[in-house]
């Protein structure tokens, strides 16, 4: 596996060594020996299914004492993921990384707690599988505005498909995180 580290600490890229022949592939998502930058054990695994392009999916958190790391992979169609860095105490506090997460490319994310996960689906029919280190807490869920310009994504689109949730999210100044 190739670890790539980011200009977020703890956020890494990830690609797996795929083994092909001709019945198919075969990869490793994870494994704890060969990722030790990763410190935390996955109990809750997550799919998600987004129908159109365009769909925006964050930008999510869970507050403390119920923070959640994710490892991200796409495995149909093709997202543009973000980690977004609320640590209030970091020197990259409001700043992110995205990439490109798809079928094909294999790529994956890790996202250390302490930080918002959001992505957009690039195609139709785009499934995104997350694992996470705690379990979800609808008591403990967070959101921020996509459009926050404090934090000033680019997602490529000025009108993505939003759920309820994301269009009436608050701004990060009105965020308590810690």
């Amino acid at each position: 596996m190739k670890i790539t580290e980011t200009k977020l600490e703890g956020v890494y890229i990830i690609e797996p060594q795929i083994f092909g022949d001709p019945r198919g592939w075969f990869m490793e998502t994870y494994s704890k020996k060969k990722m030790p930058q990763i410190k935390c054990d996955f109990i809750q695994d997550n799919h998600s299914y987004s129908a159109q392009k365009g769909t925006l999916r964050g930008i999510h958190f869970q507050y403390p004492p119920r923070e959640q790391a994710k490892l991200v992979r796409c495995t149909g169609g093709a997202i543009m993921d973000y980690a977004v860095d609320l640590r209030p105490d970091s020197k990259t506090y409001k700043q992110w990384v995205s990439v490109e997460l798809s079928a094909e490319n294999k790529k994956q994310i890790f996202i250390p707690r302490g930080f918002g996960h959001a992505f957009i689906s690039l195609t139709d029919g785009a499934e995104v599988v997350y694992k996470t280190d705690s379990y979800y807490s609808p008591e403990h869920d967070g959101a921020i505005l996509w459009s926050d310009p404090e934090i000033g994504i680019d997602w490529g689109t000025g009108s993505p498909v939003l759920s309820d949730k994301d269009k009436n999210a608050p701004l990060l100044k009105a965020v308590k995180y810690r």
